[in-house]
Formats: C-alpha cells, structure tokens, sequence
C-alpha cells in the first residue's frame, strides 16, 4: 500500500488502491503511520506546484536551437559556445535554459532528500527492532529459570527501572557493549564508548558520584517496567503472563515523562510481555490508547512510578525508581 501513497496525493490511483488506502487512514492501527507518511510526502511533493501550469516556450526557440546545433557541426564554423557568445539573441535563451536546469535539480534534491532520510531512518527502526527482539528473548530465558521478568527491589538505592540492564549483564544472557540497547544514530551510539555495568559494578559504586553517573544511562535508549504495587503498597515481582498487550519496555520517556523524544516522527518501539515488539506512531494525546486506555509512561494517578494494580504498565527512564 505504501507504494501508492504518491499516486494517491496525485489522484492516480485506481478504485480499489484508494479504498484501500481510506480504511487504512480509518483503521486506528494503522491510521498514525498513514497519516505520518501523507504529511512527508505532501511537504515533498510541494516544489512540484509551481510547475503545474503550462509554460508556453519563446518564440522561434526550436529554430535558433537547430540553426545553434548545425553551426557547432560544422568543422570550419565556430563552436557552438563560441556561437552562443557571439549570439545576442541565444545568448539569453541559453542562460535560462541552464536556470531552468539547475532549478529542476534543486527541485529533484528537495523531492527526494526526506525520501532519503525516510529509508535510512526505516534501516534503523528495523535495526533496533532486531535488538529489541534479542532482549526480549533474553528477558523471556530470565523469566523461564526465575519465574519472573527482573524485578527491582522494593525500595533502596539500587531501586531503579535500569536496573533490568546489569542484571541480564551479570548473568550472561548479553554483553555490555554489544550495543543492544542504544538505537542507531542516537547520541548514545554516536559516542561509541556505551557499556553497560554488571550488578558489581554498580553496588561496588554505591555512594559515589560514578553511581549516580551509572544509573542515568545503565538502560541505554530504552525504559523498563516499574512493575506495579498491591493495595499494602508493596512492590511486586514482574511476572510473566504473556500478555500481548502489556508493555515491559519501550524507548525511554523524555524529561516531561509523557513521551519519548527518540525519535522525532512520533515513532516509538515497544516490548511487549509475551515477547513481541512493535514499532507505533503515537503522540502525547494517544499514548493512553496503548492498551485498555493505559498511559505508557504514567500510573494511573499521573505520576512516574509504579502502577497502581496489575493492568497498569509504566514504563519509566533507567534512574527511575518505583
């Protein structure tokens, strides 16, 4: 379908192709990344305006043309250059023949350059969603000998969303810096020095400023489940019910704690507790329609910290506590 979105703007496309699209721009899975693309296209397709009426060619332009060709192939005559130079009359026509080009390549450049960013940053998206795959996995062989996803402990220092990242670190299931868990081109993965700490390090870090340091970044790109609290307030272990609609990781929230910065188009990529990730367009107003109205990133009382009952998912940034 992507495919025919550009015949779709230009009215090109045949009944079925824009019925097609029109229930994909109703379908609310599939509406947010429709309408995404529509927007980059129209934006592109733009430049293009300006050439819609017809431009009425000067006159005897194709006869100077011919008479400008025949004189260059002629051994004994001047170049053509040479003639264009001593033309008064073809010598304009040529200058705007070459305006006319390099117009027409800066509106090629214009046209295609978001198309250009567009693939790239999809091969990233892919990329990621291929390392979010590995971690889940190596979250779900965690829960299988555990019976339970990592969990925080209840309170301390040590208390920290992050804190998922070391504990997959210590036991082996990835490495440190194997780069799973920064996205591709972020301000993490250009520094290229990324690693993540194992359980000793960080407890052997306790009280220190390289503690503090440890826990902003432990988890990389990505949040992680804060878990939820029973009714006596106490923090309860992450258990895996492999529910398909119930987040354990995403890109980690902005400072505003409403939604991820990481990626400018909306996008934001999720793991879900039966292990699966998506990749979904959302924006401050839809990110409560997740699953069963639930805010990704906020309890159900507003607030960065762990749910308030066992349906409400919050994601929250690596020095989040619960």
């Amino acid at each position: 379908m992507r495919q025919d979105l550009i015949g779709y703007l230009l009215d090109s496309v045949d009944e079925e192709e824009r019925a097609e699209i029109e229930s994909a721009r109703q379908n609310p899975e599939t509406a947010g990344k429709i309408e995404h693309d529509l927007a980059k296209l129209e934006r592109a397709l733009q430049p293009l305006e300006r050439d819609r009426d017809v431009i009425t060619p000067p006159i005897g332009l194709a006869e100077r043309t011919i008479a400008a060709v025949k004189q260059a192939s002629a051994d004994t005559r001047p170049t053509l250059s040479e003639s264009v130079e001593s033309d008064p009359i073809i010598r304009p026509r040529v200058w705007l023949d070459r305006v006319i080009l390099t117009a027409a390549s800066l509106a090629a450049i214009i046209l295609l350059a978001p198309l250009l960013l567009e693939t790239m940053e999809d091969a990233r998206a892919t990329r990621a969603q291929q390392n979010l795959q590995k971690v889940a996995t190596a979250l779900q062989g965690y829960a299988d000998v555990h019976s339970m996803y990592p969990t925080p402990p209840d309170e301390g220092p040590l208390s920290r969303a992050g804190l998922y990242a070391p504990t997959l670190v210590s036991e082996h299931r990835i490495q440190p810096d194997d780069g799973l868990l920064v996205y591709p081109g972020s301000a993490l993965n250009r520094k290229g020095d990324f690693q993540i700490p194992s359980k000793e390090e960080l407890e052997a870090a306790l009280g220190t400023e390289r503690f503090e340091k440890l826990i902003d970044v432990m988890g990389g790109d990505y949040g992680y489940t804060l878990g939820y609290r029973d009714e006596s307030g106490r923090l309860k272990p992450n258990r895996n019910q492999q529910r398909s609609h119930h987040p354990i990781m995403a890109d980690a929230p902005d400072a505003s704690g409403k939604q991820s910065s990481n990626h400018p188009d909306g996008a934001h990529h999720i793991v879900y507790e039966d292990g699966h990730v998506e990749r979904i367009w959302v924006t401050s107003s839809t990110l409560d329609k997740l699953h069963k109205n639930d805010h990704l990133y906020l309890n159900n009382d507003g607030k960065i910290a762990a749910g308030k009952n066992v349906e409400d998912a919050v994601i929250g940034d690596s020095h989040h506590q619960p």
